[in-house]
């Protein structure tokens, strides 16, 4: 009997699950639409501005455009979606976290947005523009021409700044996994080089192949990852509170 109750259980929080995904997926959908509207004043503001408007963009294929109408409808549609998909996670999750969990943990939410939205901003800013100066003037020494795609230049920016955009999520992803007692300062002080290592590697790979851009952009990861410490250390340590708290209160009994 024990099992079949179980085996419900089961298939009721599969069907949640499910449930919750499908809902994602139809806000995708919509904000796809609104990505589809709000596509040409987007391209025609970022063709206007540095680097776009040094020279012609161009279409090497009668797709290019539909391709880019696409993309920017694709990553509108992924933006507006994220505060709904971290809040239905946080649904997902919120049977298995204490009460004070549950409000602590939804506060995440908006914050996350934000520094999803300032890691874009850094990346298009500071990092796209640092690659894209950078294989400018390596053009130039080379007395090429610069003629791009439209395509190509887009892709080219989406593959750098949706990256950045994503580490900038770091303090959120592990605050919430110390909160789940998934991580915690320890852990994390041990994997610190293993983590340096990769935020540098990832750096190097966005950036142009010379050491100061790699710096330039691997300093805020490394800073990200650091506060990302100490916030997992003030969330450990309510925790250690609350459970001396309530060992002191129910221990003894």
């Amino acid at each position: 009997m024990m099992d079949n109750e179980e085996g419900m259980s089961l298939v009721e929080h599969l069907g949640e699950l499910r449930k919750r995904i499908i809902w994602v997926l139809l806000v995708l959908v919509g904000g796809m639409v609104i990505g589809i509207i709000v596509a040409q004043p987007l391209i025609t503001y970022l063709i206007s501005i540095p680097p776009a408007n040094a020279f012609s963009l161009k279409a090497f294929s009668p797709w290019d455009s539909i391709k880019i109408y696409m993309n920017f409808a694709l990553v509108t549609g992924l933006i507006i979606t994220l505060p709904f998909s971290l809040y239905q996670v946080w649904s997902f999750l919120k049977p298995g976290l204490r009460e004070e969990e549950q409000k602590a943990s939804l506060i995440f939410i908006p914050f996350a947005f934000l520094l999803f939205l300032i890691g874009l901003a850094f990346a298009y800013f500071v990092v796209f523009k640092m690659a894209f100066f950078f294989t400018s003037e390596i053009s130039g020494r080379l007395n090429l021409e610069e003629m791009y795609g439209i395509s190509q230049y887009f892709t080219f920016m989406f593959n750098i700044v949706l990256p950045i955009s994503l580490i900038f999520e770091l303090p959120i992803v592990i605050m919430f996994l110390t909160k789940l007692r998934i991580l915690n300062p320890a852990r994390l002080q041990k994997l610190r080089r293993y983590a340096y290592m990769l935020l540098v590697i990832i750096a190097a790979m966005i950036t142009p192949p010379d050491l100061l851009s790699a710096v330039i952009v691997a300093l805020p990861m490394i800073l990200l990852y650091e506060f990302s410490v100490l916030l997992s250390g003030g969330v450990y340590r309510k925790q250690l509170i609350k459970d001396k708290e309530w060992e002191e209160e129910f221990g003894s009994k």
